[in-house]
C-alpha cells in the first residue's frame, strides 16, 4: 500500500524520481510496471501498478460505449492512459499530454492513495489540501453513512 506525499521535480526531459521508499516495492512486486492516466476530477495523474490497473480496465470494460457519461469517462482515462516502466535509476518519463494535463511544473507532489498514486503540480496540491480541509471542516460525519462510523 502507498502513503505519504513526497517533494519530487521533474527533470528537464520530463522524467520524475520515484522515491526510494516505493522503488522496491514497485519492482518486486509489479516488475516496475506502471500506468499513468488522467484524474477525471482533478488536475492531477494518477499512477497505477499494472495489475491494479488492470482492475480498473475491467470495471470499464463493462461500461457502455453509447451512454455519453460512461463513454466520456472511458475516453478520458484509457485515452490518457499510458504504460512505462521504472528506469534503472527509479525515474518514469510523463508523455507532454500528460504533464499539460495535470499543469505540471518543476515542482510535484507525489501521493500514495493505497493502491495508486496521485501526482499534483506542487501548487495544485496545496490548493488541493486547502479545498479538502474545507471540506472535511464544513462535513456533517453523522449524516454520512459510510462516514458515521469512521474514527481515528
Amino acid at each position: 500500500m502507498f502513503r505519504g506525499a513526497s517533494a519530487i521535480n521533474l527533470d528537464t526531459k520530463g522524467r520524475v524520481a520515484i522515491p526510494k521508499r516505493y522503488r522496491e516495492t514497485l519492482h518486486i512486486e509489479y516488475n516496475s510496471q506502471l500506468v499513468i492516466t488522467v484524474d477525471i476530477q482533478s488536475a492531477c495523474l494518477l499512477l497505477y501498478p499494472l495489475d491494479e490497473w488492470r482492475k480498473i480496465e475491467a470495471k470499464l470494460l463493462l461500461l457502455s460505449d453509447t451512454l455519453p457519461a460512461e463513454r466520456a469517462m472511458k475516453r478520458m482515462l484509457l485515452g490518457y492512459a499510458h504504460e512505462c516502466e521504472l528506469d534503472g535509476n527509479g525515474r518514469l518519463l510523463l508523455p507532454l499530454p500528460l504533464r499539460q494535463y495535470a499543469h505540471l511544473g518543476k515542482h510535484a507532489m507525489l501521493v500514495g492513495q493505497l493502491n495508486k498514486f496521485e501526482l499534483w503540480d506542487e501548487t495544485a496540491w496545496q490548493q488541493q489540501i486547502d479545498q479538502s480541509r474545507e471540506t472535511i471542516q464544513n462535513e456533517e460525519f453523522a449524516e454520512n453513512v459510510r462516514l458515521a462510523d469512521f474514527s481515528l
